[in-house]
């Protein structure tokens, strides 16, 4: 099971924290990634992390705002999302996919588990 949490209504200019948590499983034993989606539109990839944290990719629109980051002591993964923008208004999941060490994942389809999102709103 994974649970994503964090999401709310913020202004624009706000930041929020994601929060990922799983039960049941080895979080070290998977990349993870965060993929939003807004309303009527297709998944979009936002970040991804390898299995021990030391590669992280990120989407066009994240970089130098979203951070990305695990604690796989707690099974949590974190994603920073500092300047939101109106645009960014979705709702974001967590998804881990099984992975050699120090591979990223950042197309939906590989990955193996998916959590229920939680909403983003940003107004403007």
């Amino acid at each position: 099971q994974l649970q994503a949490s964090g999401g709310g209504l913020v202004q624009a200019g706000d930041s929020l924290r994601l929060s990922c948590a799983t039960s049941g499983r080895t979080f070290s034993d998977y990349a993870v990634g965060w993929f939003r989606q807004a309303p009527g539109k297709e998944y979009d990839f936002v970040a991804a992390i390898s299995r021990a944290g030391t590669i992280k990719r990120y989407a066009d629109f994240a970089k130098g705002r979203f951070t990305i980051s695990r604690d796989n002591a707690k099974n949590m993964v974190y994603l920073q999302m500092n300047g939101l923008k109106h645009e960014d208004t979705a709702v974001y999941f967590c998804a881990a996919a099984v992975a050699v060490t120090g591979m990223v994942v950042v197309t939906s389809e590989r990955y193996n588990y998916w959590g229920q999102g939680t909403l983003v709103t940003v107004s403007s």
